[in-house]
C-alpha cells in the first residue's frame, strides 16, 4: 500500500465506496452489532443500579445517573473496536482483503474509511444505550460539545486499535486475545462503575495510567459538569493517545504488515 499516493474522488477513488461498505456490513447484522450491546448495557445497569440503589457519587448524583455514561461510553468504544478488527480478521481469513487493496486507495483512506465506520457504528450504539437506559435516570447534559469531543476521539481511537490488532492477528484466537486480556480489562477499570475517589491510593494512581480513564471521565463530566480530573488534562492525554495509535496504524498499513502476503 506504501506506492499508492492519494487519488481525487473525482477521479474514482475507492474511498466513499469502502466507508460505505464498512457501514452495511455492520448494519446487515444490526441484531448482532446493535441490538446486542445495548441488550448488555440495560442487563450491566439493572443490576449493578439495583445492587447499589439509593449510593450517591460526588456527593450529588445518584449511581444509577452516574452509571448511564458510562455505560453509553463504554459501548461507544467497545463496539468501535469491535467493527475495525472484526472486518479485517474476516477479510484476512476469507482472502478478499486482496479486492480491497487493488482498490485506487492510499494508505491514508484506508485507514480513514475504517475508522470512521468505526465512529459511526460506536455512536450509533452509544445513542441506542443512552435513549434506553436514560428511561431509568435522564441525566443532564451540561456540557454537550465536551460529550461528541470525547465521544469521537475515544471511537476513533478504539477504531485504530482495532486496525492494529486486525492487522497483528492471523487468526481469531489471536484477536479475542487481545480483546479479552487489552481491550475488556482497561475498559472495565477504566471507571465506568465508579469513582476513582472511592479506590485505595494506590489504584488511584495505577487508574491515571489507563489511557480509557481519561476518555470514561471526560465523557462523563460533558453530562454533569463535575470530574475525578480537569477535563482539559483528560482531552491533553486522549488527544495525544489518538495520535499515537493513528501514527501506528497508518505506519503498519503503509508499510503493509501481514497485509500483503
Amino acid at each position: 500500500m506504501s506506492n499508492l499516493t492519494p487519488v481525487p474522488l473525482e477521479y474514482g477513488s475507492g474511498f466513499p465506496t469502502l466507508l460505505r461498505k464498512e457501514v452495511k456490513r455492520f448494519y446487515k447484522v444490526g441484531f448482532q452489532t446493535v441490538a446486542a450491546p445495548v441488550l448488555t448495557a440495560i442487563l450491566y445497569l439493572m443490576i449493578f443500579g439495583h445492587v447499589l440503589e439509593g449510593k450517591e457519587v460526588y456527593g450529588v448524583l445518584s449511581y444509577t445517573s452516574f452509571l448511564i455514561p458510562g455505560l453509553v461510553m463504554m459501548s461507544v468504544l467497545q463496539n468501535a473496536f469491535a467493527n475495525t478488527s472484526s472486518s479485517l480478521i474476516q477479510s484476512k481469513i476469507t482472502g478478499n482483503l486482496v479486492f480491497v487493496l487493488l482498490a485506487p486507495l492510499s494508505h491514508f483512506e484506508f485507514y480513514t474509511a475504517y475508522v470512521l465506520a468505526a465512529v459511526f457504528r460506536g455512536v450509533v450504539v452509544g445513542l441506542g444505550v443512552f435513549a434506553v437506559t436514560a428511561w431509568y435516570a435522564p441525566p443532564a447534559l451540561v456540557y454537550p460539545l465536551w460529550i461528541l469531543i470525547f465521544a469521537f476521539l475515544g471511537a476513533a481511537i478504539l477504531g485504530s486499535l482495532g486496525i492494529i490488532a486486525g492487522i497483528w492477528a492471523d487468526k481469531y484466537d489471536q484477536l479475542a486475545a487481545f480483546q479479552n486480556f487489552i481491550i475488556m480489562p482497561a475498559t472495565m477499570l477504566s471507571g465506568v462503575f465508579y469513582s476513582i475517589h472511592s479506590l485505595p491510593a494506590t489504584w488511584q494512581v495505577v487508574s491515571h495510567f489507563n489511557p480509557f480513564f481519561y476518555m470514561i471521565d471526560g465523557f462523563r463530566y460533558g453530562f454533569f459538569g463535575v470530574s475525578d480530573i480537569s477535563p482539559w488534562d483528560s482531552l491533553a492525554i486522549v488527544a495525544c493517545f489518538f495520535v499515537v495509535v493513528s501514527v501506528i496504524a497508518l505506519r503498519l498499513l503503509q508499510k503493509g504488515y501481514k497485509l500483503r502476503s
